[in-house]
């Protein structure tokens, strides 16, 4: 079975785990809303530039949605506390999710991956975003000071070290950075589901919180 996660357990606020000699207590923050004109949703390191990654399969009706980060207090047996951003959340409906499933794009079926695999999006700058492909296309034209004014900082701020800006001005599509997890890799996203099959919210999982 592909890897599948607990969100629904693991994205509570307060929620506590232990695994690996660790204490793990989830908290949340609000980042700044998300411009969906097209509704079709991306998941990337929006500074990989003009390697741009393909929307998912599913998409949702435009508008505006909230932006979740989940970051984790990690208190280990040995060593000094920290923090980590365990995960991102697009907020399509506040109703819960009653189950998630791995969110694909095109050509991708989970079908093809082993026990515990899982498909996502690379991270080579220690980024990660969900946006929409609008807002992600656009920065095939930037240039690097453009990427330095909106998505590098002299001095980043604690996880989820949220930063980011306007992309596309004709739509006021967005692209919204965090910090993503141990830094860079490839980090899987979930799309919930709803009692009725509505989706209620994209999640990148950025792989901090123990498995078992």
């Amino acid at each position: 079975m592909s890897y599948l996660p607990d969100l629904s357990a693991l994205l509570v606020e307060g929620a506590s785990f232990r695994g690996g000699g660790s204490a793990y207590v989830m908290g949340t923050q609000t980042l700044e809303n998300v411009v969906l004109p097209s509704g079709r949703v991306v998941g990337c390191d929006p500074l990989l530039g003009v390697e741009v990654a393909e929307p998912f399969t599913i998409g949702v009706t435009p508008g505006i949605y909230a932006l979740r980060a989940w970051v984790a207090m990690i208190r280990p047996e040995r060593g000094l506390p920290q923090t980590r951003t365990a995960a991102l959340e697009l907020v399509i409906d506040d109703r819960p999710a009653v189950r998630w499933e791995m969110a694909l794009i095109p050509g991708q079926d989970t079908a093809d991956l082993p026990d515990d695999g899982f498909f996502g999006y690379k991270v080579e700058a220690g980024a990660g975003a969900l946006a929409d492909e609008v807002a992600v296309r656009a920065l095939r034209d930037w240039t690097y000071d453009d990427y330095e004014r909106v998505f590098i900082a002299d001095e980043l701020p604690p996880p989820p070290s949220a930063l980011g800006g306007v992309t596309d001005k004709p739509t006021g599509a967005n692209v919204i950075s965090v910090s993503t997890g141990w830094g860079d890799g490839v980090y899987p996203t979930y799309v919930g589901l709803a009692a009725g099959g509505e989706i209620t919210s994209f999640v990148t999982d950025f792989l901090v919180l123990p498995t078992d």
